[in-house]
């Protein structure tokens, strides 16, 4: 068994969004909340939910459906919140759930395919097949470049 060496693997937190799987990187993730109280700032756009006070932190809330035009707001048992940190700014990422860890091999990594009039488009960085699943990477840059 051949071993990988530190560069040729990025560690990712993988999440799901409706029947999709998304991953980010683990090094820009602070930690990840079960859904809590969020308060509503007005005149925000509608994806970005409001904020929450995280251990004396006040951090922006984005709805990450919302984000990508996947319309539903049913929040269930497994949404979770991703605490991400980003340009020394922290905000979280409301998901449909966190579903696991893992080394994902760059070698893997394709850049996104060309989906001509995806909404999402923009938002992804690549994505790589790992056994049967497909993980959409996504561009924080690009998610959040509104806020």
């Amino acid at each position: 068994m051949t071993e990988m060496t530190e560069s040729a693997v990025v560690k990712v937190i993988v999440f799901q969004l409706g029947d999709k799987e998304y991953a980010i990187s683990v090094s820009q993730v602070q930690g990840i909340e079960k859904t809590m109280f969020i308060t509503r700032v007005p005149r925000t756009v509608g994806y970005v939910k409001g904020v929450i006070n995280l251990r004396g932190v006040v951090t922006p809330i984005i709805d990450l459906r919302e984000r990508f035009g996947i319309h539903s707001d049913i929040q269930g048992e497994d949404t979770r919140i991703i605490i991400i940190s980003h340009e020394e700014m922290e905000v979280g990422l409301i998901v449909d759930a966190a579903n696991d860890v893992m080394d994902l091999d760059k070698m893997k990594i394709e850049p996104q395919p060309e989906v001509v009039g995806s909404l999402e488009e923009e938002f992804i960085a690549g994505v790589a097949k790992v056994e049967n699943r497909l993980l959409i990477l996504l561009n924080l840059e690009k998610v959040l470049n509104t806020l």
